[in-house]
């Protein structure tokens, strides 16, 4: 993945903490044009968040977010250069520092899947249009 921002007209790479409120916009513009409804886009915005989060703070070298709508569905991928995330996880306590974010991620999104792909890992969430 490059080390500067890329974008394109459905996807975009991200590798600071400061690309962070752009990847938001990014995601948020995306939905509004392909027809997300504004109480779902706030829960893409907060499970993309999460996951972009995530890869600045467990990977190296940043990661890309791709969005489009498909078979009635908003599809969004997040690759990154990490390990396979296990999902299906139950709720860490609320008192829990970490651990969180992909438990939310699963909650918030109509379905969650992840693969292995060259070089790292692509986490799928899709949210019903």
């Amino acid at each position: 993945m490059p080390e500067s921002l890329a974008e394109s007209t459905d996807g975009m790479s991200y590798a600071v903490p400061d690309d962070l409120r752009r990847v938001r916009a990014f995601v948020t513009e995306r939905a509004v044009a392909l027809g997300l409804s504004e109480d779902r886009i706030d829960v893409l915005t907060l499970a993309v968040s999460e996951l972009t989060t995530n890869t600045l703070q467990h990977t190296s070298g940043g990661g890309h977010i791709r969005v489009w709508a498909e078979d009635g569905q908003l599809v969004c991928d997040v690759v990154d250069r990490g390990e396979d995330r296990p999902f299906g996880r139950s709720m860490p306590s609320a008192e829990a520092v970490r651990g969180r974010g992909l438990a939310i991620v699963e909650r918030v999104c109509d379905s969650v899947h992840t693969a292995s792909v060259p070089g790292g890992t692509l986490v799928r969430i899709c949210l019903d249009l």
